[in-house]
Parts: C-alpha cells; sequence; structure tokens
C-alpha cells in the first residue's frame, strides 16, 4: 500500500460499503454496479464481499449531473453534464458468458479546456474501507506498447483482472493535443489504470466530442499463484479481451513484387556492399562504412534468401556470395565466429561498448549459429562443418556463466564487461532459450545426447525470470521453440509452461493499437512487436524473425494441445504483420516521415531495404539507420504465405499461419488460428487466364464459401481459422 490521492481518498471513502443504484448486472461470479460519486461516475466489480475494483468514467472537480440512463440488451448509455462539459458514457458487457466489462467516454468541453491533470481510472477497494488490502501488479505498460495493467488482488485473495485502454478509440485526443499514450497506463497500488496525457499548448475544443477513454476489463476469480500460471491466464485473458477490441482492417501487398524489388536494390546498391580482402560484404546499414561487416548480418539476408530459394525451385546468386564468406568470421584459435570481420576489427572505434574487437554481446554468439544450423540440417556441408566447429567455445561460454549470460563479455577472459542490461534487472537472461535452441539442433544432426542434456540445463536455469524473462524479442520468439521441442521429446510439462512464459513476455510488449496522429497515421502500428522490453521504436529485423519463429513454433505445434487463446494470438500476430511489413520499406512512406539523418549511414528513400526503426506519431522514423539485414523481410513472408499449384497455373495467398498442405487438385491446407475470428485467402492466377471454375470449401461440414473479385483481378474468400479448407478447380 501507497500513499493515496486527494482523488482517490475521497472516492474510497464514498464508495467503501455502497453497492451502488444506478445499474446492476452479473455475469458468471461477478457482480456490477454503477455509482454516482461526488465527482466522477463509477462501475464497480466484485466476486466476493471483500474487495471491490471500481473504474472511473466520467470525471469533473464539480461533479457531473447524470441526465439520463438507458438500457439496451448488453449495453447501457449515460449523459453527464458539468460545469467542465457534457459526457457520454457507453458500458458495455460484450460476452455473455465471461465477465467482460467495457466503457466507453466522450467528452465536449463547455469552453477550450486545458487538461493538466487527470485522475486514474482504477481503483482498488475493501469494503469496510480500510487500506488493508494488498495486490501485484504483474504486467504494466511500458512506452507505446498496449495500455495495460495485468494484476492481482493477494490480499485479502480476490482474483485478478486485465485492463487494456484502446488506445485507437482516442486518437482524436492525442492529434488534437498533440499528446501521446506512452506511459499513461500505470499507478501504484490501490490507485491504477489510465491518466489522460497532459495538454501543452494545445487545449480541448468546445465544437465536438472527443472520445477520452475506451477500456476493456477481462476478469478472473483465480488468483494464479506462480509465474506459469499467471502466463497462462494472462494469455487467456488477453484473447478474451482481443476478440471484442476494433481491429483495424489488414490490407493484401503483394510480396512477390516487393521481394523482387528488394532483391534488385540488394544486389545493385553499392550502398549495401563494402569490400575487404578481395570479397564482397553486406553493410549492416545503407552506406555504413564506418563499421566492419557482421557475420549476424550475412546470414539475416542469407536465410531467408534461402527459404525463398526452396519455395523457387532454384538457387539465387547472392546466397553463393553470401556463403563464401561465412568463414572468413571463424576463429581458428578459439573456434567460434567472431561478430566483427577480423580482417578490418581495427576499424571499430570503441564508441560504445560492443565496438571493441574482443567484445561479444551475449546472443551475437548463438544467432549466427542457430542460421548455421539450419543450413547444415538442410543439407550444406560447409555451414554443418562451420556450426560443429563453433559449439565447444559456445558450451564453455554457457558453462562458465552458468547459463545465465551478462551483455557484453570478453571472448578471450570471459572477463564481463557489462554485467545487467540495467541495475538490479541482470543481463540477457532469454540467451539460455537461443542456447537450449542451437544445443537442440546439434543434437538433431549428429544425434549426441550431450547437446540434448545442455539443452536440459539451459532451459532449467530460466524458471526464475517469470515476466523479466524477455531481454531481446527474436530471441525470446526462438525460445519458444526450443522449448515445445524440449517438451515434446520429454514430455516434462516445465517446458511446455516455459514457452507460455516467453509468449506472455511478447505479448506484453506489442501495441493493440492502431495510431492515426502525426507520422504514425502512415504506418498501420497494430499488434506491432517492440524490439526490447525498453525500445521506443519497434524494428523490422526483430519483427520478421519472430514472425518466421512463430510460423515456426505453429508447424512443432500441429500435433500439440496449444492453449487456443495462444493459437489464436499468434495467428493474428502473423496476419497484422503481413499487412504491415511493407510499411517498413520507404518508398510506401511519405518522405517527410524519415529522419534526414540517420545514426549509422544514410537513408535512401529510393531504396527497398526496410527502415530499422519506427517511432512515435510525434517524431520521425529511420533514425538509426536503413537496415541492410533486415531486407530479408519478403523472402520469409511469400514461402510461408503464397503457395503455388501443382499445375503452375494459380497461386493461393492466405495471410494466416496453415499446414498440412497438399497442393494437388484439389488442394486441401489447414488453416490455424482459432475458429473464433477470420482471415483471408486468395487465389491468384499465374498465366493470364481468368479464374473460373474454383469452388472453396471449410470445415467438417464442407460449408460452400463465396468469393469477391478484387480490383487485382484476385479471387478473395473470407474464412476462419483452425479449418481444413479445401479447393477445387473445374477442368
Amino acid at each position: 500500500m501507497t500513499g493515496l490521492s486527494p482523488w482517490a481518498a475521497t472516492s474510497m471513502k464514498e464508495l467503501a460499503g455502497s453497492n451502488g443504484s444506478l445499474f446492476s448486472k452479473n455475469i458468471g461470479q461477478y457482480c456490477f454496479y454503477g455509482h454516482s460519486g461526488e465527482d466522477s461516475l463509477w462501475i464497480t466489480a466484485a466476486f466476493n464481499e471483500k474487495i471491490k475494483i471500481a473504474f472511473r468514467t466520467a470525471y469533473s472537480p464539480d461533479g457531473p449531473v447524470i441526465n439520463n440512463i438507458t438500457r439496451e440488451d448488453n449495453r447501457i448509455f449515460c449523459s453527464l453534464t458539468s460545469q467542465t462539459g457534457h459526457f457520454e458514457v457507453e458500458i458495455q458487457f460484450p460476452d455473455n458468458e465471461k465477465p467482460v466489462l467495457r466503457y466507453t467516454v466522450r467528452f465536449q468541453a463547455a469552453a477550450a479546456m486545458a487538461v493538466p491533470f487527470w485522475p486514474r481510472d482504477i481503483l482498488i477497494i475493501s469494503e469496510d474501507g480500510s487500506q488493508e488490502h494488498e495486490g501485484e501488479i504483474y504486467i504494466p505498460q511500458v512506452g507505446m506498447r498496449s495500455g495495460l495493467i495485468y494484476a492481482g488482488i493477494t490480499k485479502p485473495e480476490s482474483g485478478s483482472f486485465l485492463y487494456l485502454q484502446n488506445f485507437s478509440a482516442l486518437n482524436d485526443y492525442f492529434s488534437t493535443t498533440m499528446t501521446s499514450p506512452a506511459d499513461t497506463v500505470g499507478g501504484t497500488w490501490p490507485e491504477l489504470g489510465f491518466s489522460l496525457p497532459p495538454t501543452k499548448d494545445k487545449l480541448l475544443p468546445p465544437d465536438r466530442m472527443i472520445t477520452i477513454a475506451d477500456a476493456f476489463i477481462a476478469f478472473d476469480p483465480v488468483l494464479p499463484d506462480n509465474q506459469f500460471t499467471i502466463a497462462r491466464q494472462f494469455i487467456d485473458r488477453l484473447a478474451d479481451l482481443y476478440i471484442h477490441l476494433p481491429r483495424p482492417a489488414v490490407a493484401y501487398h503483394d510480396y512477390r513484387d516487393v521481394l523482387n524489388r528488394s532483391l534488385k536494390d540488394i544486389e545493385t546498391t553499392p550502398g549495401c556492399w563494402c569490400y575487404h580482402g578481395g570479397k564482397s560484404y553486406l553493410n549492416a546499414y545503407v552506406s555504413d562504412y564506418k563499421n566492419p561487416p557482421e557475420v549476424m548480418v550475412q546470414l539475416a539476408v542469407l536465410l531467408p534468401l534461402l527459404d525463398y530459394a526452396a519455395w523457387l525451385g532454384k538457387d539465387l546468386p547472392l546466397m553463393g556470395q553470401l556463403k563464401d564468406v561465412l568463414w572468413e568470421f571463424y576463429d581458428k584459435d578459439k573456434g567460434f565466429l567472431r561478430r566483427w570481420l577480423p580482417l578490418v576489427d581495427s576499424m571499430l572505434d570503441g564508441s560504445e561498448p560492443h565496438k571493441v574487437p574482443d567484445v561479444m554481446d551475449s546472443w551475437y554468439l548463438y544467432h549466427p549459429l542457430l542460421n548455421l544450423s539450419r543450413m547444415a540440417l538442410a543439407g550444406d556441408d560447409t555451414a554443418k562443418d562451420l556450426f560443429l566447429k563453433s559449439l565447444e567455445f559456445s558450451i564453455k561460454v554457457a558453462r562458465h556463466f552458468n547459463y545465465r549470460w551478462p551483455v557484453f563479455y570478453n571472448v578471450n577472459t570471459l572477463e564481463v564487461i557489462k554485467e545487467e542490461t540495467a541495475p538490479g534487472e541482470g543481463g540477457e537472461k532469454d540467451v539460455a532459450g537461443i542456447y537450449a535452441h542451437v544445443m537442440l539442433q546439434a543434437w538433431e544432426l549428429t544425434g549426441d545426447k550431450r547437446y540434448f542434456e545442455e539443452a536440459e540445463k539451459a532451459a532449467q536455469s530460466l524458471t526464475a525470470y517469470g515476466f523479466k524473462i524477455m531481454y531481446q524479442s527474436n530471441n525470446t520468439a526462438f525460445s519458444t521453440g526450443a522449448m515445445l521441442r524440449l517438451y515434446n521429446e520429454t514430455k516434462n510439462e516445465l517446458y511446455l509452461n516455459l514457452s507460455y512464459l516467453f509468449f506472455a513476455n511478447l505479448f506484453a510488449n506489442v501495441a493493440l493499437w492502431q495510431c492515426d496522429y502525426g507520422n504514425l497515421k502512415h504506418f498501420p502500428l497494430f499488434f506491432a512487436l517492440f524490439p526490447l522490453t525498453n525500445a521506443p521504436y519497434i524494428a523490422v529485423y526483430e519483427e520478421q524473425e519472430c514472425f518466421a519463429a512463430f510460423h515456426n513454433f505453429l508447424a512443432l505445434a500441429n500435433d500439440t494441445p496449444l492453449l487456443r487463446s495462444a493459437a489464436l494470438l499468434i495467428a493474428e500476430f502473423i496476419r497484422h504483420f503481413v499487412s504491415r511489413a511493407v510499411h517498413y520499406c520507404p518508398p510506401v512512406l511519405p518522405k517527410e516521415m524519415l529522419s534526414e539523418e540517420a545514426k549509422t549511414g544514410e537513408i535512401a528513400p529510393h531504396l527497398w531495404v526496410a527502415l530499422e526503426d519506427i517511432h512515435d506519431g510525434w517524431e520521425k522514423s529511420g533514425v538509426v539507420g536503413q537496415e541492410v539485414y533486415g531486407a530479408g523481410l519478403a523472402f520469409g513472408i511469400v514461402p510461408r504465405h503464397y503457395f503455388k499449384s501443382q499445375e503452375g497455373d494459380f497461386m493461393i495467398f492466405v495471410d494466416y499461419p496453415t499446414a498440412d498442405r497438399s497442393m494437388g487438385n484439389p488442394i486441401k491446407l489447414k488453416v490455424l488460428g482459432d475458429k473464433t475470428l477470420q482471415c483471408r485467402l486468395r487465389i491468384l492466377s499465374l498465366n493470364g487466364q481468368p479464374l473460373t471454375g474454383f469452388t472453396v470449401r471449410a470445415g467438417t461440414d464442407q460449408q460452400l464459401i463465396s468469393s469477391e473479385m478484387t480490383s487485382e483481378g484476385h479471387l478473395e474468400y473470407i474464412i476462419y481459422g483452425d479449418q481444413v479448407i479445401e479447393i477445387n478447380k473445374q477442368k
């Protein structure tokens, strides 16, 4: 318990012991009541007589007066007036079976109005008015991520709740006042929730209604008792809210065209390349000539190229060029891949801790090995040799740090250069997950049980981190698959629980809202995944690797009884990423959105090479640089979402992940995700002939699905997830 604000103290006193008289609603074990307070209209929720959770809707210091209340099915409408202006409050209970609450507040100021302060909208109250209760905030909002609070009431034990402020509905407020929703949902126990960002120079106008709150809350009478039940409950309740959350429409983009443009620009643009010792290397950023080449960069582009080449049925010249330089990074004396090209590591200026030849960022040791292992398992003997020669040093490092890696260390002495990401936060915790992934790949490649045992040791070190397990999102995403593989082999529930814990960390790190102000109105932010837990921007490379890792996880989970909530959220992330990804490329963005200068290299707006960083709408993007190692974007999407017919005369596109594909006639494929939500399937002609004679059926009852012809000449079908689709073409 911390000190209360005057607003909370007053409200706590008046709400204690009162059941309210405005309205009531029972759903499951929860009772909801409406209260008219001295300065606010409140909704309370409770499932026992000890604790209630109060939600502030309309607020005015002079006390809003209720004009009328009307009811319609599961909706309640309240009209209120105060000296500050007029309020319209809509209260909804969108799920008849689960306790889910939504309230939307619209406000029209009586005169041009500044907002220097706004009280938070959640208050935890003891029925007797005392402050003798305790709780734990499992997940708060960070930066521009989803406006959520996930918390449990621990004393007296009174369940948990997940609160999500729908920032998409508040864009008019942010745009009008030139404010941001970043870090607006938070607080300290027992005063939590959303506080309108204070206005500065811009005022609320008196000429229109503006939405100032749109909150969704899911309740659970069960208080989770450990990190794994907390994670599972979070995923379940987030899915409960997600299906009711207004979601932006997704757009179709022809990634085959994007791919060809990107490939041409990578191959022919001098700024993408540097030359050392008679060999060509990809730069990390366009026109970055101040830093030596990095091994991760070469592999980050090579692996998506290999995926695309397998889909295409032929190799690309660029693949051989990138494979040819990998051994140049190998340190024969130590037996590992160096991050920087040893031939020219004297270029490093020491301006940052990792820009020193012998300093290793912990995850950088293992990420290249993960990509090499994929190549090795696909039959590449050169990659296999390089991978196997690098394993012993990687194991030595893991054991030295007892599977708990720092941020930076010296590769010669293993001396720690930087122990923690921030004081008290520990090092790069999810490196244990990617290390386990590498060890499992080594076990699959060699059959040596020692590598499997290493993977288990690393996994077991991950049990102490809870919602602080994530360091970098792509490594966290790869860790989900490693844990699932361990579960599939051992049936040890610990590993399945760890995979859900990783997913919970990832879903806490997304933006479940669409920004429509400033520069970000040109970018589909919804369900974007941030690269680090404290990163102020979203980043293309981490997102595309999460996309690939989620696909891999679902392939592994095809025979695993996966949480339906997890399946739903994973599929929805993939769908929105496919809609969003092309917008990382400068040619589809307005030039005024782009930074004039980049930290590394330069921005070339005409190149189909993705920006690394997309920032808040009031900021410019591309500040870090134009990311050559993110150029594999389209190469990862095309093989996973476009499928050629056996005859080669047409192609199928699905924006959900799929499995069990049979491309004959009929075509059969299993659409993943959950039956609750819909996705898009398209049929595209490859021979210029009209698309006729197609029938599409879905599910066990073989329901006939109707189509629409798109502007591009495609047949489009709207289908549900988690069902088998059959496509017949009449001959």
